[in-house]
């Protein structure tokens, strides 16, 4: 028995396909595949009265679509490179008779519902109505572009109007001053003048000079009878005034002379790393609270003397007191021999 393979289900079926067109799984997928395509179809037949004409661009007009009756892949849009045809691939994909004997050959093979057949193709009259709308919106979407360009280009206009009064406002001659503002003018010059003499004859030259002479801004307030506060001279200097910068200047020495020091000394250091390392330890270990530093005299024993075998543990610390005392008075009398 020949094997027959399911577009649908996507299985081969070794029992034929006149008994799996009628299985209830397979028109159920048959039915969400037409679906889903037709949902596409539905789309594109909206653009046969009302095309749609727009600027090219490559992200959403160079989208492809699946034909479940041809098994390929097509354009879904109609672009030249500057403007777009929205679902023009598509429409012209359908009224095809490539796509028309697929359309036939799918439904026969699948046994879908004959009535839906017409919606998934097109024909010529609908096709021909769809490019006489796409002649119209081609010209409405000429006239919009030009109504576009006749407001921008007015728009340059205007800001080029405008920043040409700005230069002449710019570039026109000042008033001419009148004889009492001469001499206004010229006395204001001999007290600014007189002012930058005394200052340079009483400072020094050097690169604090640069810092305490006042700069132009302050002798225009001068000169125009405004508020001057002064230069705010700080004790230290700066780079721009020529002092030497904070990285080369000597090391501060405390009163003994000798350089201070930054940070714990070595034994601190090594007491933390101490105490660093002793925490990582298990708390309650045996121990760990023990005091050092407390002194014990040399009659100090243990709670007990030896590994007991038998009684209680604190009796070992009895009999290792008599053993002790044994082999004290053997040693004495050793001695005395």
């Amino acid at each position: 028995m020949a094997v027959y393979e399911c577009a649908v289900c996507r299985r081969t079926v070794f029992y034929g396909r006149r008994k799996h067109v009628y299985e209830k799984g397979h028109r159920q997928r048959l039915a969400g595949v037409l679906r889903a395509f037709s949902d596409k179809v539905a789309a594109a037949r909206k653009m046969i009265k009302n095309a749609t004409v727009e600027r090219f661009d490559p992200q959403e007009h160079e989208q492809n679509f699946w034909c479940y009756c041809c098994e390929e892949e097509v354009k879904k849009h109609t672009s030249d490179g500057n403007l777009t045809v929205l679902y023009g691939g598509m429409l012209g994909h359908l009224c095809r008779p490539e796509h028309i004997k697929a359309v036939n050959k799918y439904w026969w093979t699948h046994q879908a519902e004959g009535k839906l057949k017409t919606h998934f193709i097109l024909t010529q009259d609908e096709y021909e109505r769809f490019k006489s709308s796409v002649s119209k919106a081609l010209e409405s979407y000429e006239e919009t572009e030009n109504v576009l360009i006749k407001e921008l280009a007015d728009q340059i206009r205007e800001v080029e109007q405008s920043r040409m009064e700005m230069l002449k406002t710019a570039l026109e001659p000042e008033t001419p001053l009148t004889g009492e503002d001469d001499g206004e003018v010229w006395s204001n010059n001999e007290q600014v003048q007189g002012s930058i003499t005394s200052l340079v004859d009483f400072e020094e030259p050097g690169p604090s000079y640069q810092q305490t002479l006042p700069s132009e801004a302050s002798i225009m307030a001068q000169g125009a009878a405004l508020t001057f506060i002064g230069q705010q001279a700080s004790d230290k200097g700066n780079v721009h005034t020529g002092a030497l910068p904070p990285w080369m200047l000597p090391d501060d020495e405390d009163d003994a002379g000798s350089p201070q020091n930054i940070g714990p000394s070595i034994e601190d250091f090594l007491k933390h790393k101490e105490k660093m390392s002793l925490k990582k330890l298990p708390p309650n270990r045996v121990g760990a609270n023990f005091d050092h530093s407390a002194q014990t005299d040399e009659g100090w024993l243990p709670s007990f003397g030896r590994v007991w075998n038998s009684g209680r543990r604190w009796q070992s610390r009895h009999q290792y007191r008599e053993e002790a005392g044994d082999k004290g008075t053997k040693r004495k009398r050793t001695e005395d021999t």
